[in-house]
């Protein structure tokens, strides 16, 4: 089962065929508005090879490639923490107890209503009339977290819902314990379910790091905007940053697509099976 099956139900001819058209219709629209600004550039003289000509050099890239790795970095670091974040409110949203569950379900339901960018501000302007002055790496970093952690709590709990009831129910016979038939069987295999989702979830997580120019941290769009006051290439900086961001983010939905396709070929029987023996030893071992 593919991971967008999980989360959504597959669409049937009618929705394909109406996805088509409006497909179409988006590429042509896409298309006109495409050609119409090229034109209107070319009007302006923003096509002249002089105006382009300065990101031909070395330290312009240079300047540009660390901004997108500060980008990188602030992401692999928000996703990071987000996942584990969404691990234990998935599982704390699933918990018999009552008082976690309705806490794990009320923080979820709070963050995935609050706008990022709210968050940021209160990072920004909040935390430091407490006397809670976090580095600037960390004012980007933590807001994302707290936010994206909601929503990937809500694709962790999808996950681990759509296995089997058998799943569990084995390991339990096995005499493995709730927290070891989670740990050992159901989670590593919704995660692999859930790898394509993570994926894209990622992807909007990284085009959020955009909001550290707020904050004044030195990403991709932070760095562009000052490139472009010194230059004052406005237009092609910006036409530059925007894809730098087009090429990453693809290549990552590239990715999940992938990892999508080849899970939709692979056989979970066999796997189950072991991984089921490989809990059951791990358990025998530590005993």
């Amino acid at each position: 089962m593919s991971a967008s099956r999980v989360l959504f139900d597959e669409p049937g001819p009618i929705a394909r065929r109406r996805m088509r058209i409006a497909g179409i219709v988006a590429i042509v629209a896409v298309a006109a508005l495409s050609a119409l600004a090229v034109r209107r550039f070319a009007d302006h003289g923003q096509l002249d090879a002089d105006k382009w000509r300065p990101y031909t050099t070395w330290p312009m890239w240079r300047y540009l490639l660390e901004g997108l790795w500060a980008t990188i970095r602030a992401a692999i670091v928000a996703t990071a923490l987000s996942m584990a974040g969404g691990i234990v409110l998935a599982l704390g949203r699933l918990s018999r107890r009552r008082a976690l569950r309705w806490s794990a379900t009320g923080y979820i339901e709070v963050m995935r209503t609050v706008p990022v960018l709210l968050l940021v501000y209160l990072v920004l302007f909040g935390l430091p009339h407490y006397g809670v002055d976090l580095p600037l790496f960390w004012k980007l970093v933590l807001p994302l977290s707290v936010s994206a952690s909601a929503v990937f709590a809500e694709i962790f709990r999808a996950g681990i819902l759509s296995l089997d009831r058998g799943q569990r129910e084995a390991g339990l016979a096995v005499g493995l314990t709730d927290t070891q038939t989670m740990r050992l069987i159901v989670l590593p295999q919704a995660v692999r379910r859930l790898l394509p989702s993570l994926v894209s979830q990622s992807v909007g997580l990284l085009k959020d790091t955009s909001l550290g120019f707020i904050v004044s941290y030195s990403e991709l769009l932070y760095s562009g905007r000052v490139l472009a006051s010194y230059n004052r290439l406005l237009i092609q900086t910006y036409i530059i940053i925007a894809l730098v961001y087009i090429v990453l983010n693809a290549s990552l939905s590239k990715l999940a697509r992938t990892l999508e396709a080849r899970q939709g070929f692979r056989p979970t029987g066999r796997r189950s099976v072991r991984t089921l023996l490989r809990a059951r030893a791990g358990a025998d071992a530590r005993l």
